[in-house]
C-alpha cells in the first residue's frame, strides 16, 4: 500500500463485534476454505476483509507458520500491490479500521519489543506502531518481513510468544 509516497504494509483493528480477538491488530486473513491453498485463501481474504483484489501474480512469497496459543497456524503470504489507502474499504463484520504501517516506521530502531512473563518460558514479541504497541503473533510477521524482507535477514520468530490476552 502507497501511504504518502511511502511503500507500507496493512495492518487492521478487528471488529469489536467478533467472538475471538476482537479490537487486535491484525494483518487481513482467515481459516483455508476446504480445496483452497494458503495462497489462494489469502487473496480471498484481502478481498472479503478490506475491498483489496489481487491476483497470484501479485504474491511474492510466504514467511514461517506462526502457531498461535489458541490452536491457529498462520501462514503469512506476502503480496506487493501498488494501492492508495483510500481505495481500500473495511468489510465492517470483520475489520473495525484498516492502517498502514509503513516501512520507515516498521525499521524503527525501538523495536522490537522483548518481555519475559512468568507463564512462558519464551520472551513474548511486539512492534512499537505509532503511539501504540502490536503483540504477536501480528508483531512476529511483521517483524519477520522487517528482517527478511527489507533487511535481507534470515530471522526466524516461531520461538516468540504472545501475551496472555492472545492466549484465548
Amino acid at each position: 500500500m502507497d501511504h504518502e509516497g511511502e511503500a507500507s504494509v496493512i495492518v487492521t483493528r478487528r471488529s469489536p463485534r467478533l467472538k475471538e480477538h476482537s479490537g487486535q491488530w491484525a494483518m487481513p486473513g482467515g481459516r483455508v476454505d476446504e480445496g483452497e491453498t494458503a495462497t489462494e485463501a489469502a487473496l480471498r481474504e484481502l478481498h472479503e476483509e478490506i475491498n483489496l483484489e489481487l491476483a497470484e501474480e501479485h504474491i511474492l512469497g510466504c514467511l514461517d507458520d506462526y502457531v498461535t496459543r489458541s490452536g491457529y497456524v498462520i501462514t503469512p503470504v506476502v503480496v506487493w500491490a501498488d494501492v492508495v489507502e483510500q481505495e481500500l474499504r473495511p468489510n465492517p463484520d470483520e475489520v473495525a479500521s484498516i492502517h498502514p504501517f509503513t516501512f520507515s516506521e516498521l525499521a524503527r530502531e525501538d523495536s522490537p519489543n522483548l518481555e519475559r512473563i512468568p507463564q512462558s518460558d519464551r520472551q513474548v514479541l511486539s512492534m512499537n506502531y505509532l503511539d501504540d504497541v502490536i503483540y504477536a503473533p501480528t508483531a512476529a510477521m511483521l517483524y519477520q518481513f522487517r528482517e527478511v524482507a527489507i533487511r535481507g535477514l534470515g530471522t526466524r520468530v516461531l520461538h516468540y510468544d504472545q501475551p496472555l490476552f492472545a492466549w484465548r
